[in-house]
């Protein structure tokens, strides 16, 4: 009886372990931003990094870069945009080691990046953004854990 308790336990383990993967149903720190407001590049410290690794997880398939990444479960930010008609608008990190991004778009598109903003952080630019809710995530390539700053700025198309 003992081994049938551990084997039920291992098998539900394991089961919740692969559960644990991005979620966008669940809420970041929240903040309401305009276009016009990201004109001007809107920073926020956050702690890079993250417990899940993003192949691992069938419910994330960015259709852009396929590096590895190490991302919370819920995100790091949820942004509620407004006034995104006729701009574009860049995402990037500023870290102190080799960070990640991972956005779900209002559309609920999956976007990954590694390294587009130099120096081993990465960078992701939405071309035609939607208003609406953008998760973000800030993970790390390894799995470590480091400070650093998401950055958003809007530009004219």
């Amino acid at each position: 009886m003992k081994q049938y308790l551990l084997s039920v336990l291992a098998v539900f383990g394991l089961s919740t372990a692969a559960m644990a993967c991005p979620d966008y149903s669940q809420w970041g720190d929240s903040y309401s931003v305009t276009g016009p407001q990201m004109r001007s590049p809107v920073r926020f410290n956050v702690v890079a990094g993250g417990e899940n690794y993003i192949w691992n997880c069938p419910n994330v398939r960015p259709g852009t870069d396929q590096g590895a990444g190490y991302f919370t479960t819920a995100p790091d930010f949820t942004f509620d945009m407004s006034g995104m008609s006729g701009l574009r608008l860049e995402i990037s990190v500023i870290s102190k080691c080799d960070s990640a991004l991972l956005i779900n778009t209002a559309s609920a598109n999956w976007y990954y990046d590694d390294d587009d903003n130099g120096n081993m952080d990465p960078k992701i630019v939405l071309t035609r953004p939607l208003d609406g809710y953008l998760d973000v995530w800030v993970g790390t390539y390894d799995g470590d854990y480091c400070d650093a700053i998401l950055e958003l700025e809007t530009f004219r198309r």
